[in-house]
This record gives structure tokens, sequence and C-alpha cells, in this order.
């Protein structure tokens, strides 16, 4: 119990037992939305044969270019208008590396228009997000290399 009569006086005692089933239940709902909250945008990227994997550093902003045109920096969506202003605050103030993944279905002159935004803004350096390439010519090309 929290407090007990000894000798003619109280003595307080600190119960930790429910301050530790809270910290565990905290601890499992944690764990289990700390994966759901690290998803990404849905793209469809095209294929490639030469490809590196994505940064795991901090350093880095991932513009996004869905199937319906729509451009999100990270996953927050940007209108055109806005877009180099946010570039340059968010890439160029902070050095930040920007990479840029465009679904396949996405038209070209859709992908030219925001290359020409970053580049506006101020951007040399822009990395390319694809997937590799998974046709069997691919693949075979790959185990030799």
């Amino acid at each position: 119990m929290g407090m007990s009569l000894n000798r003619g006086g109280f003595m307080s005692e600190i119960n930790v037992t429910p301050f530790v089933d809270v910290m565990l239940v905290l601890l499992i709902i944690f764990m289990v939305t700390a994966p759901l909250m690290t998803q990404g945008l849905d793209v469809d990227l095209p294929q490639t044969k030469a490809v590196k994997t994505l940064p795991k550093d901090s350093d880095h902003l991932v513009l996004t270019v869905n199937k319906a045109g729509e451009v999100f920096l990270d996953e927050f969506k940007v209108e055109m208008p806005q877009l180099q202003d946010h570039l340059k605050r968010l890439v160029l103030t902070q050095n930040k590396q920007l990479f840029m993944r465009a679904d396949k279905e996405v038209a070209y002159g859709v992908v030219v228009r925001v290359m020409g935004e970053i580049k506006a803004a101020g951007i040399d350096k822009l990395g390319i997000v694809a997937e590799p390439d998974q046709t069997p010519v691919a693949k075979e090309a790959a185990k030799k290399s």
C-alpha cells in the first residue's frame, strides 16, 4: 500500500508497480505505431539497371511526384508556386541533399517542370530514386558483375 502506520507515525513508501505497468503499456504502443509512421507515399518507381540505395542518414530530403502529379517534400504536400521557396529554405539553408522520386506514370513534362523549379532554387545536385531492374536479363547481368 502507499502508506502504513509504523510506531505511531506515518511512513510513506513509493509503489512503483503502477508506474512500471503504465511505462510498459506506453512502450508497447510506441513499438507498434513507430513502423507505421515511417511509411512513405505510394509511388510506382521506374526500374533501371544501376541503382544505389537511398542513404539512411537524416541529411537528405525526398521530393516525390505521385501519379496524379502532386508534389511532396518528404510527406508534406507542396503546391508548385511555393516549391522553390520551400526548397531554398529546407535544402539550401540546412545544407541537405535532395532526392527525387517520380511515379513512372507521371508525364515527362511534369517531371521536367519540377526539375526546373529545383534548378531555379539553386540546387545543383539532385539524386534520382528508382528501383532495380527485375527482368531476367538484368538479373543475369547483375550476377555476372
